[in-house]
């Protein structure tokens, strides 16, 4: 008995076919992850495994979704996504972690392809808009972005908390014992509220 079969999804660019992941999938969803990072010069942050690629997807709770571009019948890209919630908004979006199209595919349609198919994934879903991040340095993918009609969000700045940042700062939150009638958690009303 084999597993689930992809479903393809044709596009306007000859021999380009696009399909969401299946879970036999995680190893070539990392192997992008790692080229990607490669390109940014970021390999050494990788620690994925399979397996936390699989669970991501697969798991009990998923929380990403990958798209896969094939010309023929070679992968050449990915687009890794997951929902998110603008508050201003009352609305949820597409929030695209990584986008990864092999260089000798590049000019070939297939980041615009994964794009577009994302842009009408999220209309599709009622989702109210598509945000992602770029390096800086990355003035193709810059270039790119702005012929498809996004801004670059200039008045934000991307804030992180590292693992051991979010240990330190999860332990400082006081611990159901710690917190009493003599001693409120602060987000108890008080007794005379």
């Amino acid at each position: 008995m084999s597993g689930p079969q992809p479903e393809w999804i044709a596009t306007s660019v000859e021999d380009l076919r696009l399909r969401f992941a299946i879970p036999g999938d995680a190893g070539l969803v990392l192997d992008f992850i790692r080229r990607l990072a490669v390109y940014e010069k970021l390999a050494h942050e990788v620690e994925a495994s399979e397996q936390d690629i699989h669970d991501a997807m697969f798991g009990p709770r998923p929380v990403a979704e990958t798209v896969l571009a094939f010309y023929g019948q070679a992968a050449v890209g990915f687009a890794l996504f997951f929902e998110n919630f603008s508050t201003f908004r009352g609305k949820s979006g597409l929030y695209l972690e990584d986008l990864f199209v092999e260089p000798e595919a590049r000019g070939l349609g297939v980041g615009r392809t994964l794009l577009s198919f994302l842009a009408r994934t999220a209309r599709q879903r009622g989702w109210s808009r598509m945000e992602w991040s770029v390096l800086d340095w990355n003035t193709p993918a810059i270039d790119f972005y702005r012929t498809l009609g996004a801004e670059a969000m200039g008045d934000w700045m991307v804030f992180r908390l590292k693992e051991e940042d979010l240990e330190t700062l999860a332990r400082s939150f006081p611990s159901p014992a710690s917190c009493s009638p003599s001693n409120p958690s602060p987000s108890s009303p008080s007794p005379s509220s």
